[in-house]
């Protein structure tokens, strides 16, 4: 059972992340020729685009993306809880749904910004993944460089925002266990 449960987990969270990837290439104005940006639209098209036509965004933001991904959350702990046999709660299901995308969001950051750090190290700059992690992360660095520039050649812009986004993370998982 532990195997069924990692494969869900990992394809339900896999998928997750595209799903938001798509989400922030939109935020972010990312170049959506790019190879890379053209395989996260390419995975999220089909369900997105008759999504849109139901639902319209909202300041900008991309609502039927977002809901589409609460609903994968979601789906992900329906699909584990009847693995386990459990009973159905919607109260549980859309709780746990909320708290699955939150920490979705908070690891794809992660990961895009490590990503990001190793491209740095071994790509020449022609590598078309890195210029997206560029216009990703970009606007979550650029701010932290204005108060902390680089020094002796290091850039701890991405240490800085590591550490706030691990410190947000633990703040937004206290509140939501005091919470539930």
């Amino acid at each position: 059972m532990n195997a069924v449960n990692f494969l869900v987990n990992t394809l339900f969270d896999l998928y997750l992340m595209v799903v938001l990837l798509r989400v922030w290439l939109q935020v972010a104005r990312a170049d959506f020729y790019n190879p890379f940006s053209q395989f996260i639209i390419k995975a999220t098209q089909p369900i997105v685009a008759p999504l849109r036509k139901l639902i319209p965004s909202l300041g900008g933001w991309d609502t039927a993306t977002i809901l589409f991904a609460f609903a994968v959350a979601c789906l992900k702990v329906v699909s584990l809880i009847l693995i386990a046999g459990a009973s159905l709660n919607p109260m549980v299901i859309l709780i746990s749904g909320l708290v699955i995308l939150l920490t979705a969001v908070f690891k794809l950051i992660f990961w895009v910004l490590i990503l990001r750090a190793i491209l740095s190290w071994v790509s020449r700059g022609q590598n078309p993944i890195e210029a997206v992690m560029i216009q990703l992360t970009e606007p979550l660095l650029a701010p932290v460089r204005r108060f902390i520039p680089p020094m002796g050649g290091l850039d701890l812009s991405m240490v800085v925002v590591l550490i706030g986004l691990q410190f947000l993370e633990m703040l937004v998982n206290d509140l939501l266990s005091r919470l539930f």
